[in-house]
């Protein structure tokens, strides 16, 4: 069973829960409350006996949870009791008399608690305050967003003093939510076999995300795409079948089975998205037909080797989607944007520098430099901060006064299966073997319970 959020960091605005069929039920801590098709909620805040003062010692904000769970560990061999927060961005915590690990910055955070978000739902006789667990039962689903969940759900507070929506759900019937949105329900079957083998080693490698919050995973890009199961077709839910209970495993544990849109021809390592230990099976290597193109070998540590491979599109899997090749021009008011309070310490007019690659040719630092100092990116943290560009695999031309132009080809990190690769691949006949054996060399599919559940690498 896994706990996936539908909705965090409620508590600003009304609530209401709509049943798609028969009525939903709701209970708390004191047991059943009633029936209803529709049921309103509002938070109030409930003044504390006695405020709360809170103290921590706070690295990050980090860009991906990969990255703040590095920094977590580095901090647990320290001896801190070291945990991973998501306010807002991605944080790690932990007591403040703990000093950070030398190669992070930390500060210190004191908060005053004098009062707490109470959930009210409205009843006849008026609003009533729930004690939490608070539970809701749909036998007929439940409308969220456009779509219809089953549930059960629960809404529960949170480490931030907001509220979270989530939904308890079997693995195999999660991975109908996530497959025909992350790769598409009308992929050929050996694709879809192989996203679903993905989503089901990734959900088992990642439940501890939300570990300080009461649930296991999100269901936006922070975690896997997940949304009305309604719209896996029979195809997806035959993958799911094919596969059902197996996992991609690397030295008997699952592995960090990380993926995306589209690589551009060439897939990256882990390091060249995360600050991750070495994974055998994540190594750069050209997506294509034969091998690396004429004249080209891994690493790609220069421009003009980038270049070159942005242009040698003969034989590489997955050219149809729509970010294969693409360009954005970047000016001054996207990089004051990007740089936020930090834009007066740079100055302006800024421009973007590639400090250095990683193997796959992807930019792994950039620094945004001024007249007066520069902000430098790193790794996930450059399109964290330049949100327009689908992928690090680019170069950049001067395009007019204050204008620059980034060339480049893929959608996402670039690490593990390119989708649109596997869609092609899978048109071609490819089994989902052959599948993941490519985009994972050395590793193996395995029916769960021969293995623990622990990440592979971590």
């Amino acid at each position: 069973m896994l706990w996936v959020a539908l909705e965090d960091h409620l508590g600003k605005a009304p609530l209401q829960l709509v049943a798609a069929g028969s009525a939903l039920e709701l209970s708390d801590a004191t047991g059943t409350l009633g029936r209803a098709q529709r049921f309103s909620f509002r938070w109030r805040a409930q003044p504390l006996p006695e405020p709360l003062t809170v103290r921590r010692r706070v690295l990050g904000p980090f860009s991906s949870f990969e990255t703040a769970e590095q920094a977590a560990l580095a901090w647990r061999r320290l001896g801190a009791n070291a945990v991973v927060a998501h306010p807002g961005e991605w944080e790690v915590w932990a007591a403040p008399e703990k000093s950070a690990p030398a190669e992070y910055s930390s500060k210190l955070e004191e908060q005053v608690i004098s009062e707490v978000l109470t959930l009210q739902v409205q009843r006849p006789e008026g609003w009533r305050t729930l004690q939490a667990p608070v539970r809701i039962e749909a036998p007929g689903g439940l409308r969220w967003e456009g779509g219809v969940f089953q549930g059960p759900f629960r809404l529960q507070p949170d480490a931030y003093g907001s509220w979270t929506l989530v939904e308890q759900v079997p693995l195999e019937r999660y991975l109908q939510g996530v497959v025909p949105h992350e790769i598409g329900a009308g992929a050929p079957a050996a694709a879809l076999a192989a996203q679903a083998v993905l989503a089901r080693t990734w959900a088992l490698g990642n439940q501890h995300r939300f570990a300080l919050d009461g649930y296991h995973l999100c269901s936006d890009t922070q975690c896997q795409v997940y949304s009305d199961p309604r719209l896996a077709r029979s195809g997806v839910k035959a993958a799911i079948r094919a596969t059902q209970g197996q996992v991609l495993a690397w030295q008997g544990k699952p592995i960090h089975a990380v993926y995306h849109a589209s690589n551009g021809g060439v897939s990256a390592n882990e390091d060249e998205a995360w600050s991750l230990p070495d994974l055998p099976y994540l190594e750069p290597a050209f997506d294509r037909a034969g091998g690396a193109p004429q004249g080209l070998a891994l690493p790609l540590s220069q421009r003009q080797q980038v270049r070159s491979v942005l242009a040698a599109t003969a034989g590489v899997y997955g050219q149809n989607h729509p970010y294969f090749r693409w360009q954005r021009v970047l000016g001054q008011e996207t990089f004051a944007r990007a740089l936020g309070s930090g834009a007066a310490a740079v100055g302006s007019p800024v421009q973007p520098v590639v400090l250095e690659r990683g193997p796959s040719g992807r930019v792994v630092r950039l620094a945004l430099r001024g007249p007066l100092g520069e902000r430098v990116l790193v790794r996930d943290a450059i399109r964290r901060t330049l949100r327009r560009l689908p992928s690090t695999l680019f170069v950049i031309e001067p395009a007019g006064s204050g204008l620059w132009r980034f060339e480049g080809g893929g959608f996402g990190h670039g690490a593990g299966l390119s989708q649109a690769g596997a869609i092609d691949l899978g048109g071609r006949g490819w089994t989902v073997q052959q599948i993941l054996r490519h985009y994972y060399p050395g590793t193996e599919l395995v029916p769960l319970p021969s293995l623990g559940t622990t990440k592979g690498g971590s």
